[in-house]
């Protein structure tokens, strides 16, 4: 499928929902100690955390009325969030039509490790890259979308 593009911008139309990743949703790494990592980048980096983290949140520029949110949270070493990876980090990308998007990885061969599960605040589904990192996809909730 081509890329929608608005003619006089050259910029993603706003109606293009084809099966891709639009951001990055969340930074995860493993830290020996959690809390007092999300202490110090408080302390030092003027983060504002709580035991999940910290929330980043943005507008997008091709919707204004839609904000972002971008997830930092460390996590204990050795949490079996990240298996089967044995990487330090894990990344999640926010996307659009995730449920197109898994065709399109399941017809490239890419490894799925679970079915889509649904939240409140989105559908979530874990996948494998050639590397060995687990990645996370995310499709807001048009909610979650709009800072509700």
């Amino acid at each position: 499928m081509e890329d929608q593009k608005n003619e006089t911008t050259n910029t993603p139309s706003t109606n293009d929902t084809s099966p891709k990743v639009t951001g990055i949703g969340g930074i995860f790494f493993f830290s020996d100690n959690p809390k007092e990592a999300r202490e110090w980048y408080s302390k030092n980096l003027g983060l504002e955390t709580n035991d999940y983290g910290s929330t980043f949140e943005s507008r997008n520029v091709n919707k204004p009325e839609e904000i972002n949110s971008l997830q930092w949270s460390p996590f204990k070493q050795g949490s079996e969030y990240f298996a089967p990876s044995k990487k330090e980090f894990m990344i999640n990308y926010r996307v659009q039509n995730i449920e197109g998007l898994v065709e399109k990885l399941k017809e490239n061969g890419v490894t799925v490790l679970d079915s889509v599960a649904t939240y409140d605040y989105g559908k979530f589904i874990h996948i494998m890259d050639p590397e060995g990192n687990k990645i996370e996809l995310w499709e807001p909730s048009e909610d979650d979308q709009k800072g509700e």
